[in-house]
């Protein structure tokens, strides 16, 4: 039903995958998928919308996946890679496509993503859909850099010893330093890009075993643009800091869900956006962490419902 997909070209020359599926004549929906740098990775995210009522629309963010070039290869021009420069990016994609207003759904640095567009283009949103939501502001990047070391206190001093920090400099600035830097050994990014995936594998396994990234390259490419992003508080500082401004999307509608025993990210910041956010509703889920099997039938239903509700028609 309606698949198509292509690159886009914009205006600093990056190209950008997108693809679409469900009705064409649906309600456009824009999912954004997490990482940074994960890429969609299949059509598996088309499972949360209904195809019938849904015209989907996935995007691999600037950087990865199949848009080109790679971080990984672009690193002369890392200045490039901003969330400023992805939602001007996703607008692009919206003109392309021809879509006046979408729904706009998300998971972890996706709802991350989808808030500050939101904030950007209030009047192209229709209603947002989020789970395992993150604002990846400094107290929540530190929490999950150091912070979450009190839980597990044994990896935690070993990614901080291989992150090789200078003084005063902190941990995800040590590491995206040697990952971004061009003039850097490949070998020695590599290590880094290690050190960074078992981290990871720690932080989200509060449930279970979680394996890391198996392939070397995909394994340099998503640690080299999470340390970027992080290191610079997703470029959401000062004025443009997320909690600061959602004040401002008081009508949007929105759906919250989250896991309580996310000790990634707290519940903590969905709790604080929803407090301040009157058209939202927030759905916590006790006995999961990030991103679990309730949480995501909790998104689909919300998906459902703003459909069956014609919201922002």
């Amino acid at each position: 039903m309606g698949d198509d997909a292509g690159l886009l070209t914009v205006d600093d020359g990056a190209q950008l995958y997108w693809e679409t599926g469900g009705d064409p004549g649906g309600t456009p929906a824009l999912w954004l998928h997490g990482g940074p740098g994960s890429g969609l990775n299949g059509v598996g995210y088309r499972r949360h919308f209904d195809p019938e009522r849904y015209r989907v629309i996935g995007v691999d963010q600037r950087g990865c996946g199949r848009s080109r070039p790679l971080i990984v290869d672009d690193l002369a021009r890392i200045d490039r890679h901003t969330t400023q420069r992805m939602i001007a990016d996703l607008e692009a994609v919206r003109e392309h496509l021809g879509v006046d207003r979408w729904v706009v759904a998300g998971g972890s640095w996706g709802s991350t993503l989808a808030l500050a567009y939101a904030l950007a283009h209030p009047d192209r949103v229709r209603a947002l859909a989020l789970v395992a939501v993150t604002t990846t502001g400094r107290a929540e990047v530190d929490w999950i850099t150091e912070g979450v070391g009190r839980i597990f206190p044994e990896e935690w001093e070993r990614f901080a010893a291989d992150s090789g920090r200078r003084p005063g400099e902190r941990v995800v600035e040590a590491y995206a330093r040697r990952l971004t830097d061009p003039a850097a050994d490949r070998a020695d990014r590599r290590r880094a890009a290690d050190a960074w995936d078992r981290w990871e594998t720690t932080h989200i396994s509060l449930l279970g075993p979680v394996e890391g990234i198996a392939e070397d390259d995909r394994r340099l490419l998503f640690a080299t643009t999470v340390a970027h992003y992080w290191a610079h508080d997703a470029f959401l500082t000062g004025g443009a800091a997320i909690l600061d401004r959602v004040h401002e999307l008081a009508s949007v509608p929105a759906a919250l869900v989250h896991g309580r025993r996310d000790v990634s990210g707290p519940v903590i910041t969905p709790w604080l956006l929803h407090r301040d956010w009157p058209a939202s509703t927030l759905q916590v889920v006790d006995d999961e962490g990030h991103g679990g099997d309730r949480e995501l039938a909790l998104l689909r239903a919300a998906l459902d419902g703003f459909a069956a509700a014609g919201t922002g028609s």
